[in-house]
């Protein structure tokens, strides 16, 4: 609208007014940093830490700062979010301003920025879905763990998800820790997310929640899992709910390889432990479950036809290939189905392009660089 564009003509204007002003006041060295996460603040850090004469400014697109440890890290991991108070401190310092609400390639452009500057530094991030590309991924009811878990911190952009917690079973594809992370958030007792910094839509949403119990879902096997021991640990401790995990499953790996890296070997060995604790018991009473599913591939989302909405997921059934460590799964032309009311994508976050003046490989999502640098023949940061 006509509207919106004088407004960002307008922040434009400003941008370029406030940043010009501030370095023609100082000779000192100068650095823009786009992305005010972990990433930029620790670059920040680092780099006033160790220049006496070098002040900072850290541009984000978001009217506050800390990016994924405000947004990212699940409530009730309070201990993570606690290098928001060093990052504070920075944040108050005279060499050091955070410059918010201003989206790079929108707002201003890195040519822009570029004259006010000895060098920038981009550090914005993967804030965009992978997508499994299968049929149904559109339906109500399908949603990416990156736009879930920002509705449960906070996250302006996914206030309004809404996410139907109406029906008992969510399926989850994915093994990571964000996985982890949102299968925990959904069978923690509300007594306990009451103690935690969630936001109150999600915290009411969380009260009147039917879900009892999550599957997440892997291509490959219990080796290839890619989340860490601690994550694992808190899932078996969560209170009134059972791990259903198959003890099948783990009758190839019980006998770990040698040259196995020890962090591996203590994760496999305690999912060996917890399946033969708990077995595949179903859950009674008022206990809630969750269980990993392995050498499984999605390969469609299925249609409630009458509320228009997913109501299950179908499955191909893998076999793996090669090194025990790094296989690979292969499809076998097999298949199940597993019923939900709602299905989670928790497959990996990507970069997306975001000024005309930064290369970009969209096969890889990446910024061509050699060793960090990149210089597109105009800019070189």
């Amino acid at each position: 609208t006509m509207n919106s564009c004088k407004g960002i003509s307008a922040r434009l204007v400003l941008v370029r007014r406030f940043v010009s002003t501030c370095t023609r006041q100082n000779t000192s060295t100068r650095v823009g940093i786009v992305g005010s996460g972990p990433a930029g603040f620790y670059t920040a850090h680092h780099l006033i830490k160790h220049n006496s004469n070098l002040h900072v400014d850290i541009f984000d697109r978001l009217p506050i700062p800390f990016g994924l440890v405000r947004y990212g890290v699940a409530p009730d991991h309070p201990d993570v979010k606690n290098v928001i108070n060093q990052f504070s401190v920075l944040a108050e310092s005279e060499r050091c301003r955070f410059i918010g609400n201003v989206s790079l390639g929108k707002d201003i452009t890195l040519a822009q920025l570029q004259p006010f500057y000895h060098a920038l530094v981009l550090a914005y991030g993967a804030d965009d879905d992978t997508f499994l590309r299968v049929p149904g991924e559109d339906l109500d009811g399908v949603l990416s763990a990156r736009a879930f878990v920002g509705w449960y911190n906070g996250l302006p952009e996914h206030a309004h998800l809404n996410p139907d917690l109406s029906g008992d079973t969510a399926v989850i594809i994915g093994q990571g820790n964000v996985a982890i992370d949102v299968a925990r958030m959904l069978l923690t007792p509300i007594n306990i997310l009451e103690t935690t910094d969630i936001c109150e839509h999600a915290l009411e949403a969380f009260r009147k929640s039917s879900v009892r119990r999550v599957w997440l879902v892997g291509r490959r096997g219990p080796l290839q899992v890619a989340f860490t021991i601690k994550e694992f640990r808190e899932m078996t401790k969560l209170p009134e709910c059972l791990a259903v995990l198959d003890r099948a499953d783990f009758e190839g790996v019980r006998e770990l390889p040698a040259d196995m890296p020890r962090p591996r070997k203590r994760l496999t060995e305690l999912l060996v432990k917890t399946a033969d604790a708990v077995g595949s018991e179903p859950a009674t009473g008022s206990r809630k479950e969750w269980g990993l599913r392995f050498l499984r591939s999605p390969v469609a989302f299925l249609c409630d036809q009458q509320r228009r909405k997913v109501s299950g997921v179908k499955l191909e059934i893998n076999k793996l290939e090669g090194d025990p460590l790094s296989a690979r799964a292969v499809g076998t032309g097999h298949f199940e189905t597993l019923d939900c009311s709602l299905a989670l994508r928790s497959i990996g976050y990507k970069t997306k392009p975001v000024d005309k003046d930064v290369p970009f490989d969209l096969k890889g999502s990446i910024i061509p660089n050699l060793n960090g640098y990149v210089s597109t023949g105009k800019l070189t940061f």
